[in-house]
């Protein structure tokens, strides 16, 4: 009986300690985190980076150019522009529309012209773009669908970087400067006179004022000035001016190769591209407070150093952002 009963005690014994292994085995498990990674399909593509967990998501890709993205004023729909060819600095180029989710791509330029830098207004029922379809760039509009194409404002020489903000006011660059225009293609006014406006260089653009964008409110237009033409991308730095053209205010002061700024929904914070310091590429994204404070670069440590970001624009919600990403083979 004794044997008995110390056989039974000890398989207790035994079951118990299994229990507690078992047990803490599973207390001691925790979640496994998503591996990051970037997708990676065709040399092209349009990502969306989650920025509290870095994770990216790959929303479109292709072997074509994409420049230009915008994003509609409800969050669903982006639009951009795909390159013909490469190899051609002049090459035609059409305008795309497609949803967040990467669902419902959609043509909406079919021609032999240069058509980009699309930008919605704010009902989405009209694109703002540029088109070479005279000897210059002009600005045209069109229904979301792409029927109804027109010439919205023509200054006679190089118009470009066009933005339609929530107010309806639209900014853009004509001959090196910032200047605004009414919805309806009337009242071009004058926003920035850099110093030296026009003067050439070995960069590719002369100096002059670029990419401009209309905070939430539509009271100041934040943009890229090309300060220094004697380097060889350019040396841009970052500024906001009132969209009276008072108050012009220095968010930069370094030299890089910067631009293609955007604004937070929120209208507190700034995301932008620096493709380059002095004459080593970079193409991260950098991320900055609305007064130029509290700079720096959120590009995740994990991306690959052939992964380039081309343009960074904010989600509705400011929790993410869009950005354009090409891979360097």
């Amino acid at each position: 009986m004794k044997g008995a009963k110390c056989r039974t005690y000890i398989i207790g014994v035994l079951a118990i300690v299994g229990m507690i292994l078992i047990n803490g085995c599973t207390m001691q498990t925790e979640p496994t985190e998503p591996k990051k990674v970037v997708p990676h399909i065709e040399r092209w593509g349009i990502y969306y980076l989650d920025l509290s967990t870095e994770l990216v998501e790959l929303i479109y890709s292709t072997d074509k150019e994409i420049s230009g993205i915008s994003l509609d004023h409800t969050g669903e729909r982006l639009a951009f522009s795909l390159k013909g060819s490469a190899e051609i600095l002049d090459a035609s180029s059409e305008i795309y529309t497609i949803h967040t989710d990467g669902a419902k791509l959609q043509r909406l330029t079919n021609n032999n012209h240069f058509d980009a830098y699309p930008s919605f207004s704010l009902d989405g029922s009209k694109i703002v773009f540029l088109s070479k379809r005279n000897s210059t760039l002009s600005l045209y509009v069109m229904n979301i669908d792409g029927d109804k194409q027109q010439k919205l404002y023509d200054s006679g020489g190089h118009d470009a970087d066009v933005n339609w903000g929530r107010c309806g006011l639209i900014v853009f660059t004509r001959n090196h400067q910032i200047w605004s225009l009414e919805s309806d293609g009337t009242e071009p006014k004058q926003i920035t006179d850099p110093p030296n406006t026009g003067q050439w260089g070995s960069a590719n653009l002369p100096i002059g004022d670029y990419d401009p964008r209309l905070s939430p409110d539509c009271s100041k237009v934040l943009f890229a000035r090309l300060e220094d033409p004697n380097t060889t991308h350019g040396g841009y730095n970052l500024f906001v001016i009132n969209v009276d053209g008072t108050e012009e205010t220095r968010l930069t002061n370094n030299g890089y190769t910067q631009g293609m700024p955007s604004w937070s929904h929120s209208g507190d914070k700034i995301a932008y591209v620096v493709a380059a310091i002095n004459n080593q590429g970079k193409f991260d994204i950098h991320m900055m407070d609305a007064n130029g404070t509290n700079n720096h670069k959120i590009t995740p440590d994990y991306f690959p150093d052939n992964f380039l970001a081309h343009q960074a624009i904010f989600s509705t919600d400011d929790a993410g952002i869009f950005f354009i990403g090409q891979w360097w083979e």
